[in-house]
């Protein structure tokens, strides 16, 4: 335990003040700083929803596109979205550091979000009161298009690099390895996802509703004020966070890795064990990682830690000093950890095809259905609160029901993140089984009423209910299972890139799933018919495009099943080569 010389106790993980002086576990981080960066994370979370959430029906109503085009123009932004988190992550792990990440790119949200508010004022809502149900806006010039994508790929920019930052400096609050403090970083996490969800509700209820009604702009200043309040909220908090400043630049250590063992790709890998390069514990604590044992597999990449010798058969130190010709054996092992995480990441994409379907088909499917109670008028988008309501219930009913019951009957052993993603892959089946059935019946009243009509279906909008709950439910066993597997399992210092391999799985299943659409309607609008996802979906069959992913994500399952197993046996062989080499220390 670290003290200071007036006895305050200090973290043990390298922390550090705002001042950059070592952290003192009483006056920093915990859950008062965590509190702050929740409510932080809802109120982004609320900005950035307030233009995703109903960005498909702006789409159709105001810029005047289809259905299909729209939905996978929502696709690849809220895709690209996620890519933009790569490269946050990567800022914050190479150089900037979590904080200055997150306050950056916070700034860049509230940029995007009042570029949005006055574009839509000025040009785009006009004339006045269009955008609301089947009531179109004018057309539009290039420049006005120009503007408004501009407008919204700088909110995606903004938020998806403030994104995986957010949630690791979160979880930086506490100190893993401190007994009291790592049982709240573990549950930070679902804190963390709950304030995301609840950050949304507003956005998917109220400012839906406003939104709905064509109060455009309405909406957006709205978004635009909740972003910079939330950005003021952030750098108030500063003195009470902990940080960790990047010393050493982690991808470059990985290239490092790649760059070695292809340059002695013609070394025979036979040379002990023992005899790789391991570096000093003044290098290895310079990096701030934690020193790394060999483990089997990757054979290719421990050529990086052999030590070459000369002509004579002297070692040769120039080789064994220039980091680009060998590297430690910590360093080869961050390079196997990261390539052991993405067979189970490529699993997880199917799954975020399934969940984008919320902000985008869902929300058309919606729009067909009976939508009005007397005289007021559901906004299709804010049935996405069911989601959210599912979300914030099941997140409460796992840590305080099923994670002690599952604990109690494995002797202390609760579920694994990877069991936990496992069951949110079948619970978003059976959520696409759900919205299947609802559309098939909701087809077969439309085409009794009229077939060739327009208007809604006499199904309430309520029948969909059941699939928005099943993709929270979902949602709390696959994502909140997602952010702490990767954030655990990435090298210490690359756990904002672990963060944002969850959002690039997200981004990849929205390219995915415009993909899909894209192939869907190409081979079933053959024979004159008008595909499975026309603009008028009551000549469509969004049922079989339902079906499709049901069957996509049932393949998906059994082939992470294979890949978590493999995953699990490969981490038992790296606990085992641990095991056998503390042993041999301690002899």
């Amino acid at each position: 335990m670290v003290m200071m010389s007036n006895n305050e106790e200090l973290t043990n993980d390298h922390s550090v003040d705002w001042l950059g002086h070592p952290a003192s576990r009483e006056k920093t981080g915990k859950w008062v700083a965590a509190n702050m960066l929740l409510v932080n994370q809802g109120l982004a979370t609320l900005s950035f929803f307030g233009v995703g959430v109903n960005l498909v029906l702006f789409l159709t109503r105001v810029m005047g596109l289809d259905n299909a085009n729209a939905a996978n123009d929502v696709s690849i932004w809220t895709g690209t979205v996620y890519v933009f988190s790569l490269l946050g992550a990567f800022l914050s792990d190479s150089s900037w550091g979590r904080y200055k990440t997150c306050v950056i790119f916070q700034a860049i949200l509230v940029i995007g979000l009042i570029s949005l508010s006055l574009s839509s004022q000025m040009f785009l809502v006009k004339p006045e009161g269009c955008g609301k149900d089947k009531v179109p806006c004018g057309a539009h010039s290039k420049l006005e298009f120009g503007l408004f994508y501009l407008s919204i790929y700088l909110v995606a920019l903004g938020y998806g690099g403030y994104q995986p930052n957010i949630v690791s400096f979160g979880a930086d609050q506490f100190d893993d390895q401190h007994p009291q403090e790592k049982p709240c970083r573990e549950a930070f996490f679902s804190y963390f996802y709950l304030a995301l969800n609840l950050g949304s509700f507003f956005s998917n209820t109220i400012l839906g509703y406003f939104e709905d009604k064509g109060q455009w702009a309405l909406g957006f200043w709205t978004s635009a004020g909740f972003a910079f309040i939330g950005l003021v909220l952030f750098i108030f908090g500063t003195p009470k966070y902990r940080h960790y400043v990047p010393i050493n630049n982690p991808y470059i250590r990985f290239c490092q890795v790649i760059v070695s063992a292809i340059k002695k790709w013609r070394v025979k890998n036979t040379i002990n064990v023992e005899e790789l390069y391991e570096g000093d514990d003044v290098k290895l604590a310079n990096t701030q990682c934690k020193k790394m044992m060999h483990t089997h597999g990757f054979k290719f990449l421990d050529r990086a830690a052999i030590m070459t010798s000369n002509k004579n058969g002297i070692l040769d130190e120039k080789d064994v000093e220039n980091p680009w010709s060998t590297c430690t054996v910590t360093q080869v092992e961050e390079v196997k950890c990261i390539l052991r995480l993405l067979p189970i990441w490529i699993c997880t994409i199917i799954y975020s095809v399934v969940f984008t379907q919320m902000s985008s088909i869902f929300v058309e499917q919606g729009a067909a259905m009976k939508t009005k109670i007397g005289n007021f008028k559901i906004p299709p988008a804010s049935m996405s609160g069911f989601d959210i309501f599912s979300v914030a219930v099941f997140i409460f009913f796992y840590r305080f029901v099923i994670d002690p019951l599952v604990a109690k009957s494995r002797k202390s052993r609760s579920l694994s993140e990877l069991e936990r993603m496992g069951i949110g892959l079948i619970i978003a089946m059976l959520s696409m089984v759900a919205a299947a059935m609802v559309e098939h019946f909701r087809l077969r009243y439309a085409n009794n009423e009229c077939a060739n009509c327009e208007g809604s279906s006499s199904l309430s909008i309520f029948w969909q209910v059941p699939q928005y709950a099943l993709v929270g439910a979902s949602e709390v066993f696959m994502y909140v299972g997602q952010l702490e597997f990767f954030n655990k399992q990435a090298p210490d210092g690359l756990k904002s890139f672990g963060s944002a391999l969850t959002m690039t799985s997200m981004s990849f299943g929205n390219y995915v799933s415009w993909f899909l659409v894209s192939i869907v309607m190409k081979f079933s609008r053959k024979n004159g018919a008008f595909g499975w996802i026309p603009g008028n979906l009551n000549k469509g069959h969004l049922d079989r495009f339902y079906f499709l992913l049901a069957s996509l994500t049932i393949i998906d399952f059994g082939l992470y099943v294979i890949c978590a197993r493999k995953y699990k046996s490969d981490k038992f062989a790296e606990t085992t080569q641990t095991s056998v080499t503390s042993t041999r220390v301690k002899e």
